[in-house]
């Protein structure tokens, strides 16, 4: 049980619009997210997110019987309302510049959630931002990023043999901490530096030899 939920009702506020369903669990989430990055997870509670929603605390307790529980669904709830899309420019260098121009600038929030709002989250739970990362990406589907290096793969622009789990990440990884470093999105310049420098030259497939 989550020592931060409130032991009793008596104070909650009344609902003040009757919702049900999706619209209802939206409106918590949306609630959740905007307390969560106001105040931080360290003054995130159940009782400021039902004020914020104009809810009951225990509608809140009863969907995430933990507060981490409901800071997790908040942020893949806000990542989902603004999703990146997977561009298909018909190769996999015009791909990933579009991909990382937009990613870039839709996750840079995220980037700022992770290293300084949701500090408190690790030191409750234990986990890394790793971690914490892989909790927000389940049940989210297949990654725009993913898309892209599949599709590469079929037309043979990508040599499988050398996407090794390393190589295949070191693209979101370098612009996630491009934005930790700088703080706003990554600029075309830094975007093709990380496509032709990087990734290409170690993921490419090479032109087979002469015979």
């Amino acid at each position: 049980m989550d020592p931060h939920a409130p032991p009793d009702a008596a104070a909650d506020v009344p609902p003040a619009v009757r919702r049900r369903g999706a619209e209802l669990e939206a409106a918590l989430l949306d609630a959740a997210w905007d307390e969560l990055t106001e105040r931080g997870y360290g003054g995130f509670t159940y009782e400021g997110v039902a004020a914020r929603a104009h809810t009951s605390r225990p509608v809140l307790y009863r969907r995430w019987p933990d507060r981490w529980r409901l800071a997790i669904e908040a942020i893949r709830h806000q990542g989902q309302k603004n999703p990146v899309v997977a561009p298909d420019t018909g190769n996999v260098r015009d791909d990933l510049i579009a991909f990382l121009l937009e990613a870039s600038h839709k996750r840079k929030e995220f980037a700022a959630l992770f290293s300084t709002i949701m500090a408190g989250y690790f030191g409750e739970t234990g986990e890394t931002v790793g971690e914490l990362r892989e909790r927000v990406l389940e049940r989210t589907g297949p990654s725009a990023y993913g898309e892209i290096v599949d599709r590469a793969l079929v037309r043979g622009e990508l040599d499988p043999a050398r996407l090794t789990p390393r190589v295949r990440s070191v693209v979101p990884d370098l612009m996630r901490n491009e934005i930790l470093l700088t703080g706003r999105a990554l600029t075309l310049d830094e975007v093709v530096s990380i496509v032709d420098e990087v990734f290409l030259p170690l993921a490419a497939a090479r032109p087979s030899p002469p015979k």
